[in-house]
């Protein structure tokens, strides 16, 4: 197996990952950014930004992604294709493998692979998504003002979503599976005291209509197996989120679903070295503007820990 050591590795390629690799180019740490599977990350299928500071007209996400990446570039980042296959934190330096078949050693590696959204799995969904489909109301919501749209969930997120959604648009049909929703009572009674949000209980969706965009949906009542269609502009998905970071549960401490724990105002994972930024330990925010503020804290305490351990190395040493 290949072997290469590095100062700074960065795992992912969003804004979390492309803002630590400007910090870190910029200090000097000649920082190496292995871009993953979904290079740009959830952005890349995203169509209008319109809330990211900076661009007032607003951008396509793709065109953004683009423009992270050339910045990173401009101060020596070394940006890879490939895929992290395993971690190996026992000790320091700590071991990446990437693809199978390159070993690296990095002094300090920040983690920024974001956070998956879960999807129904319908051909039809996935073919109009960022063509009325979104996964993300905050982002979207706002392109479907004084339009009807749906929304799928059940949870505190789709309760929080449709309440959002219901002050930008005509009409919110909430679609839930059972004849109870799992949201917290207060969450469900922000739903009940909005007079434009109508819960549509046991219905399931069977089918997103449109060619070019969103037009309706094809639902299903979970009791009868009765059909029937919904004229909607909008389709939002809000059953939760996956972070993506199976490959570091053997290392790092996580919560339940997944997202990796960090010392409150740091990116600090429990392991010495390791910083985690953006999506893969936010459950919160969620947005493109606080992933990439931290991933500049990453970027920020992998520098302070690396002049550290020079210290302590040299101390060491004499």
């Amino acid at each position: 197996m290949a072997n290469e050591k590095v100062k700074v590795l960065i795992i992912g390629s969003g804004p979390a990952g492309f803002t630590a690799a400007v910090y870190a180019a910029r200090a000097g740490m000649k920082p190496v950014l292995y871009q993953g599977g979904q290079p740009g990350g959830q952005l890349t299928i995203t169509t209008d930004v319109e809330n990211y500071p900076g661009y007032p007209e607003g951008v396509m996400g793709p065109q953004m992604m683009v423009d992270f990446q050339k910045q990173a570039e401009r101060f020596g980042t070394d940006i890879r294709s490939g895929m992290v296959t395993g971690v190996d934190f026992s000790g320091w330096p700590h071991k990446v493998t990437v693809d199978n078949k390159t070993e690296i050693e990095a002094e300090a590696v920040i983690i920024s692979t974001g956070a998956s959204a879960k999807w129904l799995g319908l051909e039809s969904e996935q073919r109009l998504n960022g063509k009325g489909v979104s996964a993300c109301a905050v982002c979207d919501g706002f392109f479907f003002r004084g339009q009807d749209v749906a929304i799928v969930g059940a949870g505190d997120t789709a309760a929080e979503e449709a309440t959002y959604l219901s002050k930008l648009v005509n009409k919110v049909y909430m679609l839930v599976r059972r004849d109870e929703m799992r949201a917290s009572k207060i969450m469900q009674q922000r739903v009940a005291n909005s007079p434009n949000i109508e819960v549509l209980w046991n219905t399931e969706t069977v089918e997103v209509l449109g060619d070019e965009e969103v037009s309706g949906v094809r639902l299903k009542d979970t009791v009868t197996g009765e059909e029937r269609e919904l004229d909607v502009q909008g389709f939002f998905v809000a059953i939760g989120h996956k972070p993506n970071t199976d490959i570091f549960k053997d290392y790092l401490d996580m919560d339940e679903a997944g997202y990796i724990k960090t010392i409150p105002g740091t990116s600090k994972t429990n392991i010495p070295g390791v910083f985690a930024t953006g999506d893969a330990q936010d459950k919160i925010y969620r947005q493109a503007v606080t992933a990439a503020g931290s991933g500049c804290m990453g970027a920020l305490d992998a520098e302070k820990f690396i002049a550290e351990k020079e210290v302590e190395l040299q101390e060491a040493a004499l």
